[in-house]
């Protein structure tokens, strides 16, 4: 004989209950692959957005600079041409600091220097005789 008592319908006992059945296990989650920006996309459109903003905006001012470099260049390379006689290429080294984007030709047949900037500005000075060089009224 056994000291234990048995459970089940005859002695009134519940029976042990099972524990609920385990469910089957997921596959494990795939994770997004960071992108190769890193999140910096977003960072980058708002920096172009405020450059082509600030360039918009600041436009008018180097167009002005721009306009008086080139009229300053076609006085000077005038005056250094035809009133000193030196060679154009020697004229350009009379330059301000900074003016590296002013490109000078002349027309001999007119004595007219032209002082430019690509894209944005060009004027032209005259050699006068006695009067020097004076820069031609902008068109």
């Amino acid at each position: 004989m056994t000291s234990t008592n048995p459970t089940g319908p005859s002695t009134g006992e519940n029976p042990a209950v099972a524990p609920p059945p385990i469910a089957p296990a997921l596959p494990p989650r795939r994770r997004k692959k960071p992108s190769r920006w890193g999140g910096c996309l977003p960072w980058i459109l708002v920096l172009a957005v405020l450059f082509a903003v600030f360039a918009v905006w600041k436009f008018p001012s180097f167009e002005a600079q721009a306009e008086l470099g080139s009229a300053y260049a076609a006085r000077v390379g005038c005056s250094c041409r035809y009133v000193q006689g030196r060679s154009l290429e020697s004229c350009q080294t009379d330059f301000e600091p900074g003016m590296e984007m002013v490109s000078l030709s002349e027309d001999s047949a007119t004595k007219t220097v032209t002082g430019s900037v690509p894209l944005l500005a060009s004027r032209s000075a005259r050699y006068a005789g006695a009067s020097g060089c004076l820069l031609r009224p902008e068109n």
